[in-house]
């Protein structure tokens, strides 16, 4: 089926948030409620801008046009070349969707948990970061296939990798997902979804399910770090049988230890064996940039060896604008034209 009819059947949508760092009035406000007079070096790291947004609209615009929606969700920001007429681009503020009663809000974990409550939002939708960017042509099939997500199924164990903060959450996750599955049946039902043959060009994940298996309930999921298919149903659902937990970290205005995010509803996802399995890691490469790196990832980006990269920010480079300056100029490289998402 070609994307074209394929996308008249199913409509397919795009969420993204985003957030400018850089604006004053932002930072303003992040400070009032932080209590702090400027933001932290982590802070700045999470926040501060690339300049690489108009690269994931032309990307969505040159190798997805089956996408029927962009939902572009921020603080009331906008970019100020973004081209709010673009027939595809829905601006969405948390105003529109998050109670009033837990705005504003600065953690990206509220703004996600909340996502189904969009207006017109498709049944069928992919979440995005802002550091995830389109380099090749993308089929629908990447994400959905047989009315089901894409996905990989997966087990492991918590690292002490010096993420406290992440860790506390996944554990939050997967407390909620013992709550409500059993592991061994979820697994048994669906075993031909954990032990795929799709998985083989990533081995390592499949052994660390093979060393899970004995134990009783889950531990950790494989969480790879790139863009999710839901459904919205799911999301619903979620929130109908842990209303309590999604409220907790709904109404948290920072990152906190007691938090879930997005990854609850994946992992709810394959615990039920809602998904068709899908080697992400086949066309999907995920970096910390760094100056040990930049040459790979400028490589990857010009000559278009994945589908999809993701580009973390990190604190291992010496100069930030040098870097910034060397991935615009590659993303430049094979996405020089504007998009309808641009004035």
């Amino acid at each position: 089926m070609d994307a074209k009819n394929h996308t008249i059947m199913e409509k397919i949508d795009f969420v993204m948030i985003w957030v400018d760092g850089n604006d004053p009035e932002w930072q303003k406000e992040y400070n009032r409620y932080s209590g702090k007079n400027g933001l932290d070096e982590n802070s700045t790291v999470r926040y501060r801008d690339w300049d690489l947004l108009k690269y994931w609209f032309r990307g969505v615009e040159k190798f997805a046009p089956w996408v029927n929606r962009v939902h572009f969700v921020t603080c009331g920001q906008k970019p100020e070349w973004l081209n709010p007429n673009a027939p595809k681009l829905n601006l969405v503020s948390h105003a529109d969707y998050m109670p009033a009663e837990h705005l504003p809000t600065f953690s990206s974990h509220p703004i996600e948990i909340n996502l189904h409550r969009i207006d017109n939002l498709a049944d069928k939708f992919v979440y995005f970061n802002d550091d995830c960017f389109i380099l090749n042509h993308l089929p629908v099939e990447r994400f959905f296939r047989n009315g089901l997500p894409c996905d990989r199924a997966g087990s492991t164990i918590i690292e002490d990798d010096g993420f406290e903060m992440a860790n506390h959450v996944i554990k939050n996750n997967v407390n909620c997902i013992n709550r409500h599955f059993n592991k061994k049946e979820s697994i048994r039902k669906n075993w031909y979804k954990w032990f795929n043959i799709r998985y083989a060009t990533h081995p390592r994940c499949m052994l660390h399910t093979l060393q899970t298996l004995p134990n009783k309930e889950f531990i950790k999921f494989s969480e790879p770090h790139f863009p999710n298919a839901f459904l919205k149903s799911t999301l619903q659902e979620v929130w109908d049988k842990c209303g309590d937990t999604l409220e907790q970290t709904s109404a948290s205005k920072f990152r906190n230890f007691d938090n879930i995010n997005q990854w609850l509803f994946r992992d709810w996802q394959i615990a039920k064996g809602c998904f068709t399995p899908y080697d992400v890691y086949k066309d999907s490469i995920s970096f910390e940039i760094s100056d040990s790196n930049i040459e790979r990832i400028e490589s990857i980006i010009t000559k278009k060896k994945k589908r999809l990269i993701i580009l973390n920010d990190s604190t291992q480079f010496a100069s930030f604008s040098q870097i910034q300056s060397r991935l615009n100029r590659a993303m430049e490289s094979i996405l020089p034209e504007k998009c309808s998402f641009e004035i």
